[in-house]
């Protein structure tokens, strides 16, 4: 079972008093799917609209809301049990009308279950397209963390190391070895499933080429006009070799599209959650906005695709080493990606930090939240390493509590800046970031001043 994260969130959602139809987001082939068919079985009856398909979508097209219900349970041979069904509504956005219909679902049928998904290019490149606003809600499905995947390999022993936060140091070869595996694989949940079955990298090279033209097709059924689509293009081909980087506009991917068009493509991606621009804090107090007049950093979905299409894969898989220098961008990337995997908010967002002064630059690879309180998180891909920008941060903001990724053991030390500010550092390897919300209890919170 890969998607325990999200069938728990449902969970929540199915419980709550307050419910409303529920969108669920994330970019295609993410799982969404999957998800719903193995939710659905904790109802009597599932009715699978898919909008790909004139027959389902057909029923779009009463304009009575009365009569389309009845039609969807007489159509489909069920009974008309509103409290005991599951409506999953799939590529909505081939319907308008489909999505119209969700606010007379909260409204009207308020006792059925209603989820929808589908591509999100259309509702961000159709500026027309909205969802009703206030009569539904959104949940984020992300590819499969680093926990998942150890679940789908059946790594049974190494998930319960790592649940129970315990880093014994006989497990430490094997655990930093697996996340390098899943470095190198990423989390897109066909290319796991296959991987674990067949341990084939030939097989699911396969798949991450069927993904990107996937993505290229909706882009060449949902643009406006012949020119977004070949910006788009462009554009997507380009952040699968240049993520994990800070881009400028202009002239991205050695291309002479203008900055504007550029920005417009990146942004409508972004919307598609295919990739994510990641504007930096320059400021030293809480909050930490972003600043959009400095250059972002580039994140894709999914980190998998970015080594297969910048053709570092096969420097990764003779490496195996987590420590080689020149991979330090593909395991900050990863490390980002499990962040964003234990947010299902669409508002969450990854968060860092520069400060770009002439002879006093630096920048924090992550600020990470939790519980109201941000955490700078610096990842380091050997085992040694200064952290200045760490450092720095650390003066400049009072903050006395910061992570370092790494290759390393888990430890807690109290360091010191060279300014003479006093700061407990939590040194964790790389396979326990899936658990940093309760080391962070364990250590920053539990003990706060002792």
């Amino acid at each position: 079972m890969f998607q325990r994260n999200i069938l728990h969130e449902l969970d929540k959602w199915k419980s709550s008093r307050y419910r409303k139809p529920l969108i669920l987001r994330g970019a295609r082939q993410v799982g969404k799917t999957t998800a719903v068919e193995m939710f659905s079985k904790k109802f009597k009856q599932f009715i699978h609209l898919n909008l790909d398909k004139k027959s389902d979508l057909v029923l779009f097209e009463n304009d009575n809301f009365n009569q389309l219900l009845d039609s969807l349970f007489y159509i489909k041979g069920m009974e008309k049990d509103l409290k005991n069904t599951l409506v999953f509504i799939d590529e909505i956005q081939n319907s308008p009308k489909a999505v119209a219909y969700l606010r007379y679902f909260y409204e009207n049928a308020p006792d059925l279950y209603v989820i929808s998904a589908g591509s999100l290019l259309e509702s961000s490149i159709d500026f027309n397209f909205s969802f009703p606003v206030g009569r539904c809600e959104f949940l984020k499905m992300n590819p499969l963390s680093f926990r998942e995947f150890l679940v789908a390999l059946k790594e049974s022993q190494s998930v319960e190391l790592i649940d129970n936060c315990t880093f014994p140091e006989y497990a430490n070869e094997k655990l930093s070895d697996l996340f390098c595996d899943y470095a190198l694989t990423g989390g897109m949940p066909e290319v796991v499933k296959v991987y674990a079955e067949t341990k084939d990298r030939v097989q699911i090279n396969k798949i991450y080429e069927s993904l990107l033209i996937s993505y290229m097709d909706d882009i060449e059924k949902y643009a406006r006009n012949t020119n977004l689509s070949k910006v788009l293009s462009h554009s997507l081909k380009s952040a699968f070799i240049l993520a994990g980087d800070r881009i400028k506009f202009e002239g991205f991917g050695n291309a002479s599209y203008k900055s504007r068009e550029i920005g417009e493509a990146l942004r409508t991606l972004e919307k598609a959650m295919i990739l994510k621009l990641i504007y930096p804090s320059t400021n030293n107090n809480h909050p930490f906005m972003p600043n959009q007049k400095k250059s972002p950093r580039l994140h894709v979905v999914d980190t998998g695709l970015l080594n297969y299409f910048s053709g570092i894969q096969q420097e990764m898989f003779l490496s195996r080493d987590i420590t080689d220098g020149n991979l330090g961008r593909i395991y900050e990337h990863i490390v980002g990606q499990e962040l964003v995997a234990k947010s299902f908010s669409p508002l969450d967002s990854l968060a860092f930090w520069v400060r770009e002064k002439n002879q006093s630059s630096a920048e924090l690879d992550y600020l990470y939240q939790y519980n109201g309180k941000f955490y700078p998180v610096e990842v380091k891909s050997g085992t040694t390493g200064t952290l200045r920008s760490l450092m720095q941060f650390i003066d400049e903001t009072g903050i006395t509590a910061a992570v370092r990724v790494y290759s390393g053991k888990f430890r807690i030390e109290s360091a010191t800046t060279p300014k003479g500010t006093i700061f407990r550092l939590m040194n964790i390897p790389f396979y326990a970031v899936p658990v940093l919300e309760k080391l962070i209890e364990k250590y920053f919170i539990a003990n706060k001043g002792k």
